[in-house]
């Protein structure tokens, strides 16, 4: 079944990470093992079919395979390498409308224990729920089957993930007022607000949490603090602007909130492990046709 659904990837995957027109669902394909990328997640459901991939995220990693599923359930900056290759995934990204609507027409006998905020968990599939995504990856194969059928797949899956190891998780995402959804209110606003000076006190104010409160349960989510989260946000913008763009470290220092040219110089070369052009130069490198990474 695993090579069903990646073969079904693989017919419609073009590079690391391609948009389908199914809502929702994109495809990720790698033949080869690459460097480590920065990525903001959002929060998604990841089914891996092939390979195996590790994700850094402060200090939590956590590696998903072959026949596991990764849920993350709010927006956070990592660091994701390829460990086995080839490597195949499909990505649905969370509805909490779905989710929601879906919670309502489930009958429950009594209620189920609500974990804490983690903010990523894995578990493996089942054959029922590896069945249903393998079909709604095949949708593209069949256009005109999506407006009739994504919708219903898509609440399938929902479904079985509602009834298994996840569903703890994400009774917790769809709930309005839990930690939760207050840790994932506080990591977005951040996202929109990194580029500013913030305070602990005024995430916290966002998020309605103590500021205690919130440093405990937005680490245990991240694995980083608030102000930790925010600086990974501004190095990882930084390095896109420095690998990309003809500029200078100031400048990009200054355009992602930096007061200091030599803090953030300081502070990307502990995390890059390079100074900030030697950095970029050694990616533009690697991304220049007919070089070798």
């Amino acid at each position: 079944m695993l090579d069903g659904l990646s073969a079904a990837i693989a017919r419609h995957g073009v590079g690391l990470w391609s948009e389908t027109a199914v809502p929702r669902l994109s495809l990720i394909t790698l033949d080869e093992l690459i460097t480590p990328a920065d990525l903001l997640y959002d929060p998604m459901i990841c089914f891996v079919s092939d390979g195996a991939k590790r994700a850094v995220a402060g200090e939590r990693s956590w590696v998903t395979g072959r026949g596991d599923m990764f849920l993350n359930t709010l927006r956070v900056p990592v660091t994701a390498s390829c460990e086995r290759v080839p490597y195949r995934s499909a990505v649905m990204l969370l509805d909490g409308r779905a989710l929601t609507e879906l919670l309502l027409e489930i009958e429950e006998s009594s209620p189920r224990p609500l974990p804490g905020p983690g903010g990523q968990v894995a578990a493996t599939m089942t054959p029922e729920l590896l069945d249903a995504v393998t079909r709604w990856v095949r949708l593209v194969d069949t256009p005109d089957d999506i407006g009739p059928l994504a919708a219903r797949i898509e609440s399938e899956i929902l479904y079985r993930l509602l009834s298994g190891p996840l569903g703890p998780v994400l009774r917790q995402f769809t709930l309005a007022d839990s930690v939760t959804a207050r840790v994932r209110t506080a990591a977005a606003w951040i996202c929109d607000h990194y580029t500013e000076p913030l305070s602990v006190d005024e995430i916290a104010a966002v998020a309605h949490m103590s500021t205690a409160t919130l440093h405990r349960r937005f680490k245990a989510a991240t694995g980083m603090s608030p102000l930790r989260f925010q600086k990974h946000l501004r190095l990882q913008e930084a390095r896109r602007r420095l690998t990309v763009g003809d500029t200078t470290a100031a400048r990009v220092a200054e355009a992602v909130g930096y007061v200091s040219a030599t803090q953030f110089s300081r502070e990307y070369r502990s995390v890059y492990g390079l100074p900030p052009m030697r950095d970029a130069a050694r990616l533009r490198g690697r991304l220049a046709p007919g070089r070798e990474g």
